[in-house]
């Protein structure tokens, strides 16, 4: 028979059922816990490259990738508005011309690539796509003031020297197009709508890529408290080497 005094009392009872409550509450948030934490490394594989990048890392990639999208919008109009060039080499259609442009790695042409692949659309003696060889000879161009980089991590670091250069050639390329005649005084590229004035579409896309360029190139500069060098490059004189 139990004594009075070694019954627990109404209070000691009390406080048992609560410690038994709190324990199984905090079993359940811990197990909880786990198979949260299961789920979090499972789906981490999705996305491991968020883990190296940076807020400047995404900004790049996206300037880059606009760049690129200028380029091939630029392919099909100078196409469109130059036929017989994508049928040099035997396209079956513009559109099979402006996919050949896009793939990667990006296509050289007579093994030229970059400044020198540009200068090629207006060589007199060039008798191959010459939108071709301007429009891959930009992208390769970019490409390498990235430092051919089409990822970008918090290790990775550019040069705004080389994406300020590229923004000045791409001018450079503009102004070529507008201006540069054969022998025969006829255009190399005709980029102008009827007015004789080079389309206001085409216009832009060479604006929205040297703005993309220009931008990047002082996002970089800020971030490696680096100057830029202001290139003074009139229209007449040679490309700048990136």
């Amino acid at each position: 028979m139990i004594s009075q005094h070694c019954r627990p009392g109404p209070t000691t009872v009390a406080k048992r059922i609560i410690y038994a409550v709190i324990t199984g509450i905090l079993s359940v948030l811990i197990l909880a816990g786990c198979a949260s934490s299961c789920r979090d490394v499972k789906s981490q594989g999705f996305e491991m490259s968020s883990l190296v990048k940076n807020d400047i890392d995404l900004v790049t990639e996206t300037h880059q990738r606009v760049v690129f999208a200028a380029l091939r919008e630029l392919a099909v109009k100078l196409y469109m508005r130059n036929p017989r060039e994508w049928k040099k080499e035997g396209n079956r259609s513009l559109d099979v011309a402006v996919a050949s442009l896009a793939v990667h790695p990006f296509p050289s042409v007579e093994g030229k690539t970059s400044i020198d692949c540009i200068r090629l659309a207006f060589d007199e003696e060039f008798l191959g796509d010459r939108v071709k060889a301007l429009v891959a000879g930009l992208e390769t161009m970019v490409l390498n003031s990235y430092d051919g980089h089409s990822e970008f991590y918090l290790y990775t670091m550019l040069d705004a020297q080389k994406l300020y250069n590229s923004a000045r050639n791409i001018e450079l390329a503009s102004w070529l197009l507008r201006t540069k005649q054969d022998c025969n005084n006829m255009l190399f590229l005709e980029s102008s709508d009827e007015g004789g004035k080079m389309s206001l579409s085409i216009e832009r896309l060479f604006g929205k890529m040297i703005n993309a360029q220009d931008m990047m190139a002082q996002i970089v500069a800020d971030r490696s408290n680096r100057t830029i060098k202001n290139v003074l490059q009139s229209l007449v004189t040679a490309f700048i080497p990136i």
